[in-house]
């Protein structure tokens, strides 16, 4: 694969953001057929099993590219090659040795973090994933060092391989150990060896990656004292700590939530041990589509962070202020309507891509669609606050909303009457209180501050108009064309399909005529210029 020649950092971040979208967009896609084998049981199982993984995970790495990138990136910048090698060198060494601690953390108190997440039969899953955070530790080594040589194919190549891998093996086990009739936590297990295995395939390929570009770095008759292997620990863990700690407040969250909320079904609903795995297995299907929409906003989260970063540092206040007007804007364009989409269609779309669950799904699903929407605003005013400097306060809005969230979850899904329902409301606050705290910290903060109205009340006529035509639409093709075409899965995705189609329609004509999206907002994601001219804007 050839080299970037003159990278730009824009166009790293638009490969790296690109990647991201498609990784979520393909996980999506490889998440509904599995979910539809493991059925509603199962598909619980598997989140439980994956959330474990994910925070030990990114206590593990989180901060590793990002460190490793950045400091390499400074010593070519100083032509220090020895430290540069020095880096690479402890890095890998020191990563190494915390990945086997987590990989037996994983192997040898499986049975207790099942056990402290109210599902013991995960444990067997939790064990198949351990190999993968040793493997994770060795790949984000090694895709720090391509990004602190500005190339960021390579990390985009794994993570590709990461995600079909997943999709290949992960759904080829699934579906083999279903058809030897195991049971559905011995199926979740087995699908999840895909995400082992596809890191495993990507440290090869990564080391191959490594070698080529050390072999065209530029050459230096500079050789320097490099600092000692101590030293430049230390270095790595001071900038990886804090970054690790504020990748792991939503994972340390959403595992204790998925704790509590399992636990509240039983000890205050009352329900019983099957019923628990139904409701959330649910749950978990419909938090998948939930997921959906940001997949599309962190293209433009990374995007604007340089834009806006140098604006300020070259004293453009205007500019940087019309850019995190249109970057807000953008976010509203893609956010709202994908949540009045959810949320209007939630029963044709739940029952159209997951058959046969559980009659609480819609319902879920329908109340995640507008928690989707204050997902996408929390992922772009992060991405404001980092690239103004205030990256600090997002470690106050993220432990406010997290709070809220445990909070309403233990009082709502306690109570009888409302058991899994409560779950998504606290979602909806947990994500709102932060979107809030986000805004409000911008706006006392910044004296040149994007102007909200502006930047929302276009997109949400313009989303509010779709939903009420993709209503429409499907209630007339719901009452006229399924009788036509019977009441199997097949008239259900015809009369779905069309209402999506139209409501399409009417959202590209509608933010054409009203404006409500310019040249200049379209030029921050990638590609835009080309896009651009395809909506033929001016």
């Amino acid at each position: 694969m050839p080299e970037q020649k003159n990278p730009n950092y824009l166009t790293g971040a638009a490969i790296l953001a690109g990647t991201v979208a498609l990784t979520k967009v393909v996980g999506m896609i490889y998440k509904i057929p599995l979910f539809n084998i493991l059925g509603d049981a199962g598909s619980g199982h598997f989140n439980v099993m994956y959330y474990i993984y994910t925070l030990i995970l990114t206590i593990s790495t989180a901060g590793v590219p990002v460190a490793i990138s950045r400091l390499i990136s400074e010593a070519r910048a100083s032509s220090r090659p020895m430290q540069e090698k020095r880096y690479y060198s402890v890095g890998m060494m020191a990563f190494g040795i915390i990945g086997i601690i987590g990989m037996s953390a994983m192997l040898f108190f499986a049975q207790d973090l099942a056990n402290m997440m109210n599902d013991p039969q995960v444990a067997v899953g939790v064990r198949c994933l351990a190999p993968a955070v040793f493997f994770a530790c060795i790949v984000s080594v090694l895709r720090g060092y391509a990004q602190g040589h500005s190339n960021m194919i390579p990390t985009a190549v794994s993570q590709i391989i990461e995600v079909m891998c997943k999709l290949v093996f992960g759904l080829a086990i699934a579906w083999y150990l279903k058809r030897a009739g195991q049971p559905n936590h011995i199926i979740a297990a087995g699908a999840i060896v895909g995400v082992t295995i596809g890191l495993g395939i990507s440290i090869p390929v990564l080391l191959v990656q490594r070698r080529r570009i050390a072999r065209n770095a530029p050459m230096t008759l500079n050789l320097d004292q490099p600092l000692s292997r101590w030293d430049t620990f230390k270095k790595i863990i001071t900038v990886s700590i804090p970054i690790t700690i504020s990748s792991s407040i939503l994972n340390i969250i959403n595992l204790v939530d998925t704790s509590l909320v399992r636990g509240r079904l039983a000890s205050g609903a009352g329900l019983p041990g099957e019923t628990v795995d139904i409701l959330y297995g649910v749950y978990s299907k419909a938090m998948t589509l939930f997921n959906v929409p940001s997949s599309f906003i962190t293209p433009i989260a990374v995007s604007v962070v340089p834009v806006i970063a140098g604006a300020l540092a070259a004293k453009r206040g205007a500019d940087a202020r019309g850019t995190m007007e249109s970057s807000m804007k953008l976010t509203n364009l893609l956010a709202m309507p994908a949540a009045v989409g959810l949320s209007v269609l939630a029963e044709p779309i739940f029952t159209v891509l997951f058959p046969g669950s559980n009659e609480n799904g819609p319902g879920l699903l329908r109340m995640l669609g507008i928690a989707s929407f204050f997902v996408c605003t929390y992922i772009i005013t992060n991405g404001l606050l980092q690239a103004t400097g205030l990256e600090r306060l997002a470690l106050v809005a993220l432990p406010a909303g997290g709070i809220t969230k445990i909070a309403v979850n233990y009082i709502l899904v306690g109570t009888p009457s409302v058991n899994i329902t409560g779950a998504p409301v606290g979602t909806i606050a947990c994500y709102m209180v932060i979107t809030v705290l986000n805004v409000i910290f911008l706006t006392v903060r910044l004296p040149e501050r994007p102007n909200y109205l502006k930047a929302t009340l276009r997109p949400l006529v313009c989303s509010l108009i779709m939903g009420a035509a993709a209503w429409g639409v499907y209630g007339l093709c719901d009452r006229f064309v399924r009788p036509a075409l019977g009441a199997g899965r097949l008239a259900g995705v015809i009369c779905l399909g069309l209402a999506i189609l139209v409501a399409l329609f009417v959202y590209l004509v509608l933010i054409i005529a009203l404006r409500a999206v310019t040249k200049e907002d379209i030029l921050l994601l990638p590609k835009g210029e080309k896009l651009a001219k395809v909506l033929k804007l001016h």
